[in-house]
């Protein structure tokens, strides 16, 4: 099956970098990406591409590349859905803040939008493809919705799990370590699975291809998202343990890491994982869990969620018991808000945490970014609800750069690795801040002793 015509429903930061891509090395494919949110996608179609709604390290000249040519983002969903060979679901399945499953099973309420639009407008035959991470047997739902229509369509449905980090989501999707599809067993399945793999086939040598049936394909996605949060929160649980005992967690990463078993990836101590991922999926898996009576399995995997928040506590109250017990009316610099480097997503960053927790004591808190806007830091702080909107605009300002940033700080604090960090003129800093003056490293990039001889009095998170 050759296809020529691709829809993706939803233009956020799986499926625009994604359908961009693909795009770029696929010119014999329309790709449309379609989204309901009209300032959305007002900004994929930007002029200027530095204004594009996701910041991702060369995602800009892909785009470039492929728009206007066969790359093209609408949102007119029933006219790409009737064009299309192949439809990619890669819409948001949040955690449910209602109802059965509440705060740890997915929210598919969206999932099922998309597959009743796409019964009701569909025409000819279709591949849909999962791109969405969805709790094992989704595909037997999204099935059951499309083959109700009675109108002689039919419809394959793949699942197609993507396996980006934010940050190097471009690299990750022009040299992946693997791509999976999974897709019924049957001779009508196989085709479909086929006609995928030949789309990816493009760029990526077929070795790297994996097909499976569907049910192992959505689970696998869930479950690499737990081992890898997994191994965060293991090497964050030794990090208070090196503080107490004088240890040093950079040093036993790297021999743990350098075991062949275990590896180096995902052993840097910080001050907890972010992300849309990690956390909302390893609810999701405690719920299945729990779901089939395996309640001692949901145990294991909720503590990784526990450990992640005991470190973002953790740090903010090292903060307040070395700023002498009190960061009443004290001045914090908070570097970062991304919840990590090279992005502009904020979703579960641990710096919203930790800030929540130093307002709660009423510090004074001055946050920047490079790539995170007011707009979104205060929208985060709100979300949360713990206090009124004009509070949180009173107690937290935004910096646009370094100007006058540290001017009269009691601390700072590295919540976000951001390469720019470890630049800075930390002289010139420490000058401008009151004396004591604390640093605070909850990533561990920077060079502790050499802020020490300048004058500062440090804590890097996982260093005795």
């Amino acid at each position: 099956m050759n296809i020529k015509n691709i829809c993706c429903i939803g233009a956020g930061y799986v499926g625009g970098p994604t359908m961009s891509v693909i795009a770029a090395k696929c010119p014999d494919i329309k790709v449309n990406v379609v989204d309901l949110n009209k300032q959305r996608i007002a900004a994929w179609n930007e002029t200027d591409l530095d204004k594009l709604p996701i910041y991702e390290p060369g995602l800009s000249a892909i785009v470039a590349q492929a728009r206007g040519r066969n790359l093209f983002f609408s949102t007119d969903v029933d006219q790409a859905i009737l064009d299309a060979d192949m439809i990619f679901i890669s819409v948001n399945t949040p955690t449910k803040t209602y109802g059965i499953g509440k705060g740890m099973a997915a929210d598919l309420k969206y999932i099922e939008l998309c597959a009743r639009q796409i019964a009701a407008v569909a025409k000819t035959d279709k591949i849909i493809v999962e791109k969405s991470t969805l709790p094992v047997r989704t595909a037997e739902a999204l099935k059951s919705i499309l083959s109700s229509t009675g109108n002689g369509v039919n419809f394959q449905v793949l699942s197609n799990p993507e396996f980006l980090a934010e940050g190097t989501a471009v690299q990750d999707l022009l040299e992946p370590d693997r791509v999976l599809i999974g897709g019924e067993r049957t001779e009508e399945g196989e085709v479909a699975m086929q006609a995928l793999h030949d789309v990816f086939h493009n760029w990526i040598p077929s070795e790297r291809i994996l097909l499976t049936n569907v049910w192992s394909s959505e689970l696998s996605k869930l479950t690499a998202n737990a081992f890898l949060a997994q191994r965060v929160s293991s090497i964050n649980s030794l990090s208070a343990l090196c503080e107490a005992t004088e240890a040093d967690v950079d040093e036993v990463a790297r021999a743990i890491g350098q075991d062949s078993r275990i590896g180096p990836k995902f052993l840097k101590s910080s001050v907890g994982f972010g992300g849309s991922c990690f956390q909302k999926d390893i609810l999701n898996l405690v719920y299945l869990c729990q779901t089939y009576g395996l309640q001692e399995v949901a145990d294991y995997w909720h503590q990784v969620i526990k450990m992640n928040d005991y470190q973002k506590r953790r740090f903010a109250q090292k903060i307040i018991s070395t700023l002498y017990n009190t960061v009443n009316g004290k001045k914090i610099v908070l570097l970062g808000w991304a919840f990590k480097k090279d992005t502009n997503d904020t979703r579960e960053s641990a710096a919203i945490y930790v800030a929540d927790y130093l307002l709660s004591e009423m510090a004074e808190l001055v946050v920047y970014d490079p790539k995170v806007t007011a707009e979104q830091i205060y929208a985060d702080l709100d979300y949360l609800n713990t206090r009124s909107e004009s509070e949180n605009r009173n107690l937290v300002t935004v910096a646009n750069n370094y100007d006058e940033l540290f001017d009269d700080a009691h601390a700072v604090a590295v919540m976000t690795e951001w390469d720019e960090f470890k630049e800075i003129d930390w002289e010139h800093v420490f000058d401008r801040m009151l004396k004591p003056a604390f640093i605070f490293d909850g990533r561990a990039i920077l060079d502790m002793p050499a802020l020490e001889n300048i004058g500062f009095r440090g804590f890097a998170i996982g260093k005795g």
